[in-house]
């Protein structure tokens, strides 16, 4: 799906994915892939596990992924399917409970805390249930809710950013810094190298996550990792032909 401010455009499935693009190739500018099960309808968690199946025969960097977990037996089955980690949104609020017994089981390593989050008048505003449902929560107080959950790490991703093109929210970004213990991966906005790079240069942020250049900008995710490389980043250099 292209995602413009949470509205999901479908633009093609796994297979199209991996003709348009040749998955197995590109997947050697990532050093992780995070895949969100992001239909606003229900969502089939079985036909979710099936794709992630398909995608670890494909590639052969860590999978994250997420989207709808709501038991153990959810969980389980994306480990069982070949997930590395799983992402966990609205069930942190939800279900803090089921939070801790996963982190229990699988370790804080495998647990990745998403959170959706829009600006309003300065103050950043928590949402869950794929955007729809407002937390009575600021971004700090939530951070540090999820500290005690004693999860992995954030996915923090601009709502308001979300597709744009326009670079990460790092406005809001530096202003919460100070706020995060936990490693830190921002999403939503990136649209060229010099996002990343500006990314990268924040002491806070372990990782930046885009989808535009994954998705539709032709040689943009193989061009911007040999940017960011010759730029002296700290990246694993994954070109098996070098």
């Amino acid at each position: 799906m292209q995602s413009r401010n949470f509205r999901l455009q479908k633009v093609g499935n796994l297979g199209w994915l991996e003709r348009n693009y040749q998955f197995q190739k590109i997947a050697f500018s990532l050093d992780e892939l995070i895949v969100l099960n992001a239909g606003k309808e229900s969502k089939s968690m079985n036909d979710f596990a099936e794709m992630i199946t398909k995608l670890v025969n494909d590639v052969f960097i860590p999978i994250a992924a997420g989207g709808g977990i709501k038991s153990m037996e959810d969980a389980e089955l994306l480990f069982n399917s070949g997930a590395d980690k799983i992402v966990l949104n609205s069930v942190l609020i939800e279900n803090p409970e089921l939070v801790k017994q996963l982190v229990v089981k699988y370790g804080s390593q495998s647990i990745v805390g998403s959170i959706d989050y829009k600006s309003k008048n300065g103050i950043c505003e928590i949402y869950v249930n794929d955007g729809t449902c407002k937390l009575d929560m600021g971004l700090p107080e939530y951070l540090k809710y999820l500290e005690d959950l004693q999860i992995g790490e954030i996915y923090l991703n601009s709502i308001d950013m979300d597709g744009t093109g326009f670079g990460y929210d790092f406005g809001n970004i530096n202003n919460i810094m100070a706020s995060i213990k936990l490693p830190l991966i921002i999403a939503g906005g990136a649209g060229n190298e010099k996002h990343l790079m500006q990314g990268l240069k924040l002491t806070g942020v372990s990782a930046v996550a885009t989808a535009n250049l994954f998705n539709f900008i032709g040689d943009g995710l193989p061009n911007a990792r040999k940017h960011l490389i010759d730029a002296g980043e700290n990246l694993a250099n994954w070109d098996v032909n070098s």
